[in-house]
């Protein structure tokens, strides 16, 4: 069965989208089959994947209301992952939920349907602890959240790691912490530097090596509808996304080599 991360941050601007749509790419092109659900009422998933309105007309918000199975909302890019992709309707699904039984699982109850076909399933959320974040993290085998080094990160992360810890204990025993990911960062900065040591000192082995630069291409990719492997392979964003995909496959080998040693 695939491996569901969700990608959070309830800031905005911290590069959880960019995250999502160029890690669902680095995967794709290593040769893992990957879907990416746009959970965000902004879109900017959607969009910055090339997908047009006029490519879909059903969405993540028909599969969260039962009007819709998953697979039906499912469209491909030319990048090679799939994608359940969203509009601002999203709104009006995330007010009929609050009125609806089991709407925390609704998420999960569509994906155990499709899981199997695909290796990762990533789920980028809204800048907010709503109920859409709340199905993610019930969904969610595991989250990656995205950092930016910054006099705030450390306080808005404790509020997020709490949310986490409420839906381990009430709801989804399983879910984890996948990763730390710093974003736009800037190794000339003290403060990035400062903030940065900080989180390898308060979450020691949860912290990617791997670090997202500014980059302006990186920047420039989703105003074109592509990943920034399409837009440009060789810029510094590109190798970084391809790195930070690298580092998570190797962890998962190192894992289960532990597991194997474990047995034997």
């Amino acid at each position: 069965m695939g491996k569901i991360i969700a990608i959070v941050n309830q800031k905005g601007g911290v590069g959880k989208t960019t995250t999502s749509i160029n890690l669902a790419a680095s995967f794709a092109v290593m040769k893992r089959k990957v879907l990416l659900i746009d959970l965000d009422p902004q879109g900017n998933a959607t969009v910055g994947s090339g997908i047009d309105k006029a490519d879909f007309t059903l969405t993540i918000k028909d599969v969260l209301l039962n009007d819709a199975d998953i697979s039906q909302a499912t469209v491909k890019t030319e990048s090679g992952y799939a994608l359940v992709p969203t509009t601002s309707e999203l709104i009006t699904a995330e007010v009929k939920l609050m009125q609806e039984a089991q709407r925390e699982t609704r998420l999960k109850q569509a994906l155990m349907k499709v899981i199997d076909q695909y290796d990762y399933v990533l789920i980028d959320c809204p800048p907010s602890l709503n109920i859409l974040t709340v199905n993610a993290l019930t969904a969610a085998n595991s989250v990656l959240i995205t950092i930016q080094c910054e006099y705030y990160a450390l306080e808005g992360l404790t509020g997020l790691l709490s949310t986490v810890e409420q839906v381990q204990t009430t709801i989804n025993p399983q879910l984890h912490i996948e990763g730390l990911l710093r974003t736009m960062y800037d190794g000339r900065n003290r403060l990035a530097l400062d903030v940065s040591a900080q989180l390898m000192q308060h979450f020691p082995g949860r912290v990617y090596r791997t670090v997202i630069p500014r980059n302006v291409r990186l920047a420039e990719a989703p105003s074109h509808g592509l990943p920034i492997l399409q837009y440009d392979g060789k810029s510094q964003g590109a190798v970084a996304y391809l790195a930070l995909a690298g580092e998570m496959l190797r962890r998962v080998d190192e894992k289960q080599q532990q597991v194997l040693e474990q047995v034997t």
